[in-house]
């Protein structure tokens, strides 16, 4: 790219798509954005650097392949799969969580969904009928936009503040004080953190869960990124160091496990909720009159939630997800390795981005430098998100404002998964153009 896109044509696509020019992408949702760059790149022929999907960049397991065609060929495809999922993938998720995370939760407590979307789609389901005084849905923020417009689409409450301005210590008392309103029925933040690739520790995971269990709070705990966390090696089985967990602080824990980005498998929609074995087995009340039983919670989350929301999850990729599991657990598959390559994809990026006069936005991990991964933040001199991309777009680079992440500050997020290496030049040529014109 010698010079920027012509402005009209990229306005006109914009307006295609439904925003009223290039200047509202910041308020564009993550897939309104794919079409825009998507119809750019088909009308201008500039291949973009596109980090604006969290989309694997990497080739689905094999082993995941391979077994799903296997339970294809044995005719699954007529059957439906239990709703409680079948039983090689709740025991092989059981093992798998003790292998990585170091937890025990029995295969009854675990249950397939379609997705960590519908995973989180059931559980804010779940938390609006637990208690009416407390059906308030905390994030620690920055996160990931989409669970935020599934607690609008539900009615659901919900509130939150930048974990990056309370770290350590400050955040119990930040949790303190918002806890303690009485109105908060469930937390969920991601660990690693979508987008600032921020990492909550031990001792913060320890603050979250002791303060859940005084105010019988929830914790949902996106490990969408388990073990992506490359600062320190958690590829062995079985062997600490294991992902961080709230679960180690609290009985008031439900883990969301995605097959998507730990085993490039994100196309199959498939994932695990794995409930804390005495949650599992609580009883509520308002559940017992709602449903006409006795109130377990693990009975009415998969029965009576998950159940009308897909009747299950599709039968051969259940197979996938569990001969996945399987083989990381046996140390034959080794997902910490393979996704390493996005460590090495951001290190090269950022290095690019800080050269030409950019910098990293989420850039401290309490005293540590944030680590490098699928996500990271950038950010332009004094410019807001809006500015930033309403700018960059016309330089063929594509990402997605801060904003709608609750992040407070001003940026841009960007993914890394879809960056080839050939890439690299050409975006160090793009910034550098951007850099002469602002």
């Amino acid at each position: 790219m010698e010079r920027p896109l012509n402005k009209q044509l990229v306005d006109n696509i914009c307006i295609a798509n439904g925003l009223r020019n290039a200047k509202e992408l910041g308020a564009a949702s993550i897939r309104q954005f794919v079409s825009v760059v998507k119809d750019i790149e088909d009308k201008t022929g500039v291949e973009y650097i596109r980090m604006e999907i969290g989309e694997p960049g990497l080739p689905a397991e094999q082993i995941g392949i391979d077994a799903e065609h296997e339970a294809l060929l044995s005719g699954v495809g007529s059957r439906y799969p239990l709703i409680t999922g079948i039983e090689p993938l709740t025991k092989e998720a059981s093992r798998f969580i003790k292998a990585f995370v170091n937890l025990d939760i029995p295969s009854r407590c675990i249950v397939p969904t379609v997705g960590s979307m519908q995973g989180a789609f059931g559980l804010f389901t779940l938390t609006k009928q637990l208690d009416p005084e407390r059906n308030t849905v905390l994030f620690l923020d920055p996160g990931f936009p989409v669970q935020k417009s599934q607690c609008k689409v539900l009615d659901l409450p919900y509130t939150a503040f930048d974990v990056a301005e309370y770290r350590g210590e400050a955040l119990a008392d930040k949790l303190e004080e918002v806890l303690s309103s009485g109105k908060i029925g469930a937390i969920l933040y991601s660990n690693p953190n979508n987008p600032s690739w921020m990492c909550l520790t031990e001792s913060e995971l320890e603050t979250i869960g002791r303060l859940a269990t005084k105010y019988d709070v929830l914790v949902f705990e996106d490990l969408a990124y388990l073990n992506m966390d490359f600062r320190e090696d958690r590829s062995r089985p079985f062997e600490p160091p294991y992902q961080p967990t709230v679960g180690r602080y609290t009985d008031n824990y439900i883990l969301l496990i995605s097959g998507s980005k730990m085993f490039s498998y994100a196309g199959q929609r498939v994932a695990v909720v794995a409930m804390s074995p005495v949650l599992a087995e609580r009883c509520y009340p308002s559940l017992a009159e709602r449903y006409g039983n006795d109130g377990e919670l693990r009975r009415n989350l998969i029965f009576n939630i998950y159940y009308v929301l897909s009747s299950g999850v599709a039968h051969s990729v259940q197979y996938a997800l569990a001969a996945m599991f399987r083989a990381a657990s046996d140390g034959r598959l080794d997902f910490v390795a393979h996704t390493r390559e996005y460590q090495r994809r951001a290190a090269r990026v950022k290095e690019i981005m800080m050269k030409n006069g950019f910098h990293i936005v989420y850039d401290k991990d309490c005293e540590e430098d944030v680590g490098d991964g699928f996500f990271f933040t950038f950010g332009y001199k004094d410019m807001t998100g809006e500015q930033l991309i309403n700018k960059l777009i016309y330089y063929g680079i594509s990402a997605i404002t801060l904003g709608p992440t609750g992040g407070k500050r001003e940026g841009l997020r960007g993914c890394v998964s879809n960056i080839s290496d050939y890439q690299y030049d050409e975006l160090d040529k793009r910034l550098r153009l951007f850099a002469q014109d602002f």
